[in-house]
Parts: structure tokens; sequence; C-alpha cells
């Protein structure tokens, strides 16, 4: 599965693990993950030893056997072998899992599911769903555009990676890191630090001007990368770099020409709730 078919979601603040297939067209998610959000067991992996073991003892062997290995990036972000259920495979496992949750992660589950075969026959669903989350967190429909607009230029900059042999997750990092430091002056875990930031996304959180100037950066490192056309990671850290520099360039400008720092501790929503907006 490429990194683009990856992809975390969201049940009650914990994150679950899932992977789109696109030949059968159907999610693919994390057990562990469900059983971390269902059961309060602190450790999650051996409960789900545990759960499978007496599965295949009651007979429910064909469930398990319907469980697939991918390897999925860990918390310590190493790739491991990971094991996954389908929608209709998880409803089964989740019914073997005492939990109060247990009927609102079902309900969970089948939209999240539905949600993505309704995206793969008409793209433009998930594009609607994106700009109806923001707008109800407080976003203009201005800002929330051009946040969308950063996605598309992500993702062609992703592919382009891909394409030059950058594979890993880490390396995707490193990439991202290369082109946040030239343009920002941090990594992406300093700027959210500075924006004292958790597990919020970085992006969510910039000024309009912070998120300008880095799909600035990455838009550039897709052109450079496209017209170099790197062979080695070496190669592709360069190009990043070159193409966050462009980026800082603009950015260092603008803070001559203003005074003022085009980075800050504000977000774009803080600063509308703030000002009343």
């Amino acid at each position: 599965m490429s990194e683009n078919q990856k992809q975390i979601a969201i049940f009650k603040g914990k994150q679950i693990r899932r992977v789109w297939d696109e030949k059968q067209e159907k999610w693919y998610f994390s057990v562990v993950d469900v059983v971390t959000a269902l059961s309060e067991s602190k450790s999650p992996a051996v409960y789900w030893r545990v759960l499978k073991k007496r599965l295949t003892d009651e007979g429910g062997h064909q469930t398990v056997t319907k469980c697939n290995g991918f390897k999925l990036p860990a918390a310590d972000g190493k790739f491991r072998l990971t094991d996954m259920a389908d929608t209709e495979t998880m409803f089964r496992i989740i019914q073997s899992i005492p939990s109060p949750n247990a009927e609102p992660f079902k309900l969970w589950l089948a939209q999240v599911g539905y949600e993505r075969v309704e995206e793969s026959v008409d793209p433009e669903l998930a594009i609607q769903r994106a700009m109806q989350s923001y707008l109800k967190k407080g976003y203009s429909k201005d800002w929330v555009n051009m946040r969308l607009k950063s996605i598309e230029i992500r993702k062609i900059l992703t592919d382009e990676w891909v394409k030059r042999g950058v594979k890993s997750s880490d390396q995707f990092a490193i990439l991202t890191d290369e082109i946040a430091f030239a343009w920002a002056g941090m990594t992406t875990k300093q700027y959210k630090s500075f924006k004292e930031l958790t597990k919020e996304n970085l992006r969510d959180n910039m000024t309009n001007l912070e998120l300008i100037l880095n799909m600035l950066a990455e838009a550039s490192t897709t052109e450079i990368s496209q017209a170099k056309e790197p062979k080695t990671f070496d190669e592709n850290k360069k190009v990043a770099k070159t193409g966050g520099s462009i980026a800082g360039k603009a950015r260092r400008s603008i803070e001559r020409k203003t005074g003022k720092k085009v980075i800050t501790k504000d977000s774009y929503i803080k600063e509308t709730r703030i000002s009343g907006k």
C-alpha cells in the first residue's frame, strides 16, 4: 500500500489506523487500535492475542483468518506487521469486546466505511465533507478554500517524492522538516511546540500568511524536483531545502517591510475568535 492509501481516523479522541484497498474498494482497520479504543486494557496487543485464541477455540477461526497483516507505522515510527480487518469482520470482533462504546463504535465504523466508498465514486464528496468540517469549527470559507488548496499542493508534492524513490514515513518526515526549516527556521516539531500544539494539526493552526508561505515552499519544491529529477534521497533533501528557501526569502522580506514576525503563536482560528470576526 502506498502512503496515500494509509490514513488515520479518530473515534472519541482515539486514533484508528486504516488502509484503503483499491482493488476490493474497502477499508481495513487496525484491530489493536480498535481494541485500544473499546477496551480498558493497558496491553491491547496482549488483549487481542488472548481474544484471537478464544475466538479460534470457540470456532470463530474464520473471523480470525480474515484478519490481514499490513505493515503500518507504530508509535515509535517503525513499521510493524499489524492485524487488520475489514468492516464486516471488525463488526464480529467488536461483538466479543464488552464495552459501553461498542454500539457507538459500530455506527462510527459503518459511517467512515461508507463515506470512503462514496468518495471513490465521487471524490468531490470528500472535499465537501472537509469544507463542512472546517466551517463548523469556525473557519471562514476563504480560509477553508486556501486550506483545501494546501492539501492539494501537499498531495502533488508527496506524489512527486514517491516518483523520486521516497518510500518510508521517516523519509517523508525528514523532507518535510527540510522544507519547514528552510522557510520557517524551525522543524515541524519545533514549529508545533512554538505554537503550543500537541496532537493538533499544524497547518490547521497557521495564520493566512503562514499557510500561504508553506504552500509556496511545497509548490516550489515540487517544481524544482520535476525539473532536477533527483535520483537519491540526499538529492531530494537538497531540492526540499531549495524549495523551502524560496518561501524563506519571502518571509524575511515581509518581516523587513512590516517590522513584524510572520510566524506567531497565534492561529487563524484564534485570531478570528479574539477579534470577534
